[in-house]
């Protein structure tokens, strides 16, 4: 027990080992017998030999560290690579450093490492001094370091520190460094990825810097050792046998040498398995051989079985959701997911638990989601598997929960992958979901398609509609809390136009909402005390978000509930949805105050000229709109918004004008330069365009295209 009054301070003391017999006198065989005859473990002294702080430790010690340091000079490089280390570590702070005296640094630094570079990339400390040099080098000194190490970057590869020196160099050369260094993997992709340290480096050439060619001679490797050796000979690593690009499209290689299908698929097999088993399944390398494999087997086949079990059977579901974020990977997950029976499905939904939400924001995981709404017949169980975690679970009663629901909804209405997950149940496969950066998803689901036709049993209009019924109640609280947030984005309005057309049940505080959110005026009122810029915002204020009326899209989405429907291009009608919404007695009575200010809108005109056309609009609100938009005042503003240019058309107008006149100063310059002969041509081609600008300029309609709709129903 410490013998210490409280706040007395411990003072400093040497070590001293404590005083029990089995620390000074060491267990040996035979001590009995010693200690018998009067021997013992001290020397004459009475001091131990083994008792630290004795000058006999201390003379060991520094006898100890003499001998290293002899062994270390003894070295080759001993003194450069004291001074390169020595140059890292003030490198290194580059806070601490002027850069003038970093560049002196790095100018040594490089006299010291260049001719000796492969020296020092395999010491785990000299290594970092070289990555030192990198990082502050000029592009030739990058060079030069990247073509000193021609044919020891497998070797790099390997080593655990020297590996990020491969990937920097990678990076920060030019195409030609950069082809380099990855034709010396050719040959060498069954050893490297099979490398705790190697596959890694491997997969990160294969993913982000290797070109379509040589991905697929990094990926041929897999197929056997005669494409291995391929690679590395002069007609391998140049093209193909019929003078074609390689390809590692596996159907290719098959129908060109079908008696290769066995050996293939055994080598192709094997190293799959090794690294599923070595739990190395983050590879996107992997995932397309894998893909590959699967596209050529047989569906219902003894392989087929094989690879599936296999894919279930991954323990933890590692193999799975790193699947889910690799573009082969996913695809392979939804063909899974097609051939599948119930009880796979079961398995590979359940596998994704917790993670569906980041699934639905990931650029191919979200087309898991897809798929799963399309395939399992079983909505129950994707309305309960996948739904909740993307958007809330629906049934918490406390604040917290519905605000997190409400983010959540937000978050999937703007994010151009996660908007599709939701959207997807109302539209289907329509060119407004899926723009062109999403054309590979309209494939897929095609694909699926095709496949689900001999697996599945539900008709594919049911599934959606149970599925629409089980998220429209959390789809409807949504809009009917945020309003505003939704109708601020093109995307939150698609989605609210989609849900109030196409979800189930109570639809009324929804409606109301929106309603709401059109409600005030239009333009905000400027204050004239207020110190205000050119374009009529107070200096340092932040500008509030735009009212519903003054976005084309927020005008689109009141238009079309107003109308009831969609238009249909095939009928040229408006298509009403069952039952019908009734909105423009909803919206009406909100913006009854400000009804001038919309019909002289630019964009929110052709709201009212659909609330003269709606025929449920109640007797009493359309004769009022009417006397309203009749009055002598209205007409006035309405001919007056009819015939004068909008703002969307004056800056239309002012972009045509200075093309032209671009053109024609770029025309005057070339004409400077060219023959009599050709000036001619371009002089009649110069008044031929300008006749073209003047005409398109006569031809360009001007004024309020609503307000005109409006004087003519009203005449």
């Amino acid at each position: 027990m410490s013998t210490l009054k409280s706040g007395e301070k411990r003072k400093a003391e040497p070590y001293r080992a404590a005083k029990k017999e089995w620390q000074k006198k060491p267990r040996l065989e035979g001590g009995d017998d010693k200690k018998a005859k009067g021997g013992d473990s001290e020397n004459k002294n009475g001091t131990s030999p083994y008792e630290k702080g004795t000058s006999t430790s201390r003379e060991a010690h520094a006898k100890q560290k003499q001998l290293v340091q002899e062994r270390r000079a003894a070295k080759p490089l001993a003194d450069e690579l004291a001074r390169a280390k020595k140059l890292w570590e003030r490198l290194r702070r580059k806070s601490h450093v002027p850069k003038e005296e970093r560049q002196k640094l790095v100018d040594e630094l490089f006299t010291i490492t260049t001719g000796r570079i492969r020296d020092f990339v395999l010491k785990h400390d000299a290594v970092r001094a070289v990555q030192t040099a990198v990082k502050y080098s000029t592009p030739e000194q990058r060079k030069g370091i990247a073509w000193e190490l021609k044919g020891a970057y497998p070797q790099m590869a390997e080593s655990k520190y020297a590996k990020f020196l491969v990937g920097k160099l990678l990076v920060q050369n030019d195409e030609a460094t950069r082809d380099m260094i990855i034709s010396e993997f050719y040959g060498k992709v069954r050893k490297l990825i099979n490398h705790p340290e190697a596959s890694w480096i491997l997969d990160d050439v294969y993913r982000t810097v290797a070109t379509k060619r040589q991905r697929a001679m990094l990926l041929r490797e897999w197929y056997g050792a005669e494409f291995a050796l391929a690679n590395t000979s002069a007609l391998g690593a140049s093209s193909d046998e019929e003078g074609q690009e390689p390809t590692a499209d596996l159907a290719q290689i098959l129908e060109k040498e079908p008696s290769k299908r066995g050996v293939i698929k055994t080598h192709l097999q094997g190293m799959i398995n090794t690294l599923v088993q070595k739990k190395l399944t983050g590879f996107t390398i992997l995932h397309d051989a894998m893909l590959q494999y699967f596209l050529n087997v047989p569906a219902g086949s003894e392989d087929h079985r094989e690879f599936v079990e296999m894919v279930k059977g991954d323990e933890g579901g590692d193999l799975l959701k790193n699947m889910a974020f690799t573009k082969s990977g996913a695809r392979l997950v939804c063909l899974l997911l097609a051939h599948g029976d119930a009880k796979d499905r079961k398995v590979l939904l359940r596998t994704y638990k917790d993670t569906f939400q980041l699934l639905c924001g990931d650029q191919y995981g979200h087309a898991i989601i897809l798929a799963a709404c399309d395939l399992v017949d079983d909505t129950k169980l994707t309305s309960k598997a996948i739904f909740p975690e993307i958007l809330g679970k629906g049934d918490d009663k406390d604040a917290d929960s519905a605000s997190k629901e409400v983010e959540n909804i937000i978050f999937c209405a703007n994010d151009l992958n996660a908007r599709t997950t939701i959207l997807y149940l109302f539209e289907g496969p329509s060119r407004a979901l899926f723009p062109a950066s999403h054309a590979a998803d309209l494939a897929l689901l095609e694909e699926i398609h095709e496949i689900r036709k001999t697996t599945s049993k539900k008709d594919p209009e049911v599934r959606r509609k149970e599925l629409i019924a089980a998220v429209s109640p959390q789809l409807l609280s949504a809009i009917a809390t945020a309003p505003a947030e939704l109708v601020a984005t093109s995307f939150g309005c698609q989605l609210v136009t989609d849900v109030l057309l196409g979800a189930t049940g109570d639809k009324t505080q929804a409606l109301a909402a929106i309603a709401q959110s059109a409600a005030g005026p239009t333009k905000p009122a400027a204050s004239e005390d207020e110190d205000m810029e050119d374009g009529g915002v107070a200096l340092g204020a932040v500008p509030a978000t735009p009212h519903v009326s003054q976005s084309s899209f927020g005008t689109r989405l009141l238009k079309t509930l107003v109308a009831g429907g969609r238009f249909d291009r095939a009928t040229g009608q408006i298509k009403p949805v069952d039952p019908p919404l009734r909105f423009a007695n909803v919206l009406y009575p909100q913006i009854r105050e400000h009804t001038l200010e919309w019909a002289t809108g630019d964009v929110s005109s052709f709201v009212v000229v659909a609330l003269l056309e709606a025929a449920d609009l109640d007797k009493a609100h359309a004769a009022e709109l009417k006397k309203t938009l009749s009055e002598k005042k209205s007409r006035k503003a309405l001919e007056k918004s009819a015939s004068e240019e909008t703002a969307d058309q004056k800056s239309k107008r002012e972009a045509a004008e200075a093309a032209a006149v671009a053109k024609e100063a770029a025309a005057a310059a070339e004409s400077t330069d060219a023959a009599s002969d050709k000036k001619d041509k371009k002089d009649k081609k110069k008044k031929a365009d300008k006749k073209k600008v003047a005409a398109a300029a006569t031809e360009r309609p001007v004024g309020n295209a609503g307000a005109k709709l409006l004087l003519e129903k009203l005449a």
